[in-house]
């Protein structure tokens, strides 16, 4: 396939399931580049039929060999998978490792599923920024159910509850997880809630306080369509795992057949809408930022002015540029 082919000629190709269509059409939108804009409007409002799941956890839960083992088995039920598995990048480098095509390499040669790693490049809640976009792509590209693996990166990961349909939390034993999950708000962002490793002897230990946990939590709640179950799985005996393919197709059926499910897609939209509007207000203001700045910074180190009324100076003259330029051009085509 040529370099050079349009962003938009790959829609077609990316529609019959291409991979290498598929794969230079995320390449270029986690690149970022005007061009592939166009295409990614097209392929989003074609869109909108895969079952994202997103899956989370903090560090060493198991995150990654649970995807593969899900994996196996809804790919066992004739769908096609797809996995965006998110990986921390250096905040020297932006390099990144992506483990996750390593841990997954078992399944490399299935047609019917495809996993795609992607760094963070400095985004945080545990998303990076293309992932959605990617997202969409396997979605038009046929692929039933998408997965999003973030990075685990503990305390304040919540953004994948904004983005997937079902949220599935991993805790493991001897973790403290229970700990963490009260403290984040992990707790409260689970559809389903899995202890992995259960073949462990505190694994018990594990999944009864998540139960107590969520009990406390529904004292003062309201009664929903969904109760949160709590799954223990074990990767070395297969134990849970139908168990909890079981409860996302249950919670697939909330979330596009339901009241909740249709807010909870509305939440979605939101959350895509908002990260949309500031990805393109960095890209449209931070050159005109970054020439402004230096200067002002000088004053700031003297301690001339304050940082408040430095920052609404330079907010104020970007803006104001940004708004000149946009004039500008619209004459030129009036």
């Amino acid at each position: 396939m040529s370099r050079n082919v349009a962003s938009i000629a790959l829609i077609d190709r990316v529609k019959k399931g291409e991979p290498a269509a598929v794969a230079r059409l995320i390449s270029r939108a986690e690149a970022g580049h005007a061009e592939v804009r166009s295409a990614l409007s097209q392929i989003y409002r074609l869109a909108g039929k895969a079952h994202v799941i997103g899956i989370t956890g903090v560090p060493g839960s198991g995150k990654s060999t649970l995807v593969g083992k899900l994996t196996e088995k809804i790919r066992s039920s004739g769908k096609k998978v797809g996995v965006v598995a998110i990986d921390p990048s250096s905040p020297y480098s932006g390099g990144a490792i992506l483990g996750d095509r390593i841990r997954m390499s078992d399944m490399a040669n299935d047609p019917g599923v495809y996993i795609r790693s992607m760094a963070t490049r400095g985004a945080t809640g545990g998303m990076a920024r293309a992932a959605l976009d990617a997202v969409d792509i396997l979605d038009v590209a046929g692929y039933d159910a998408v997965i999003i693996e973030t990075v685990g990166v503990g305390q304040d990961e919540v953004e994948i509850v904004r983005a997937s349909h079902t949220t599935i939390v991993v805790s493991a034993p001897g973790l403290g997880d229970e700990i963490q999950a009260i403290k984040a708000g992990i707790l409260e962002i689970a559809d389903i809630h899995v202890v992995s490793k259960c073949d462990r002897s505190d694994a018990n230990r594990t999944m009864t306080d998540l139960k107590q946990m969520m009990m406390l939590g529904m004292v003062s709640a309201d009664k929903t369509e969904w109760q949160t179950p709590v799954i223990g799985t074990s990767s070395v005996s297969g134990a849970g795992l139908d168990e909890l393919v079981g409860a996302i197709e249950k919670h697939r059926h909330i979330a596009f057949e339901t009241e909740a499910g249709r807010q909870r897609r509305l939440s979605i939209a939101n959350f895509r809408l908002r990260k949309t509007t500031e990805t393109l207000l960095l890209e449209r203001y931070g050159d005109a930022i970054a020439k402004a700045a230096t200067p002002l910074a000088a004053k700031l180190m003297a301690r001339e002015a304050d940082p408040y009324s430095l920052a609404n100076e330079l907010l104020d003259s970007s803006l104001s540029g940004g708004q000149s330029h946009e004039q500008d051009a619209r004459s030129k085509i009036a």
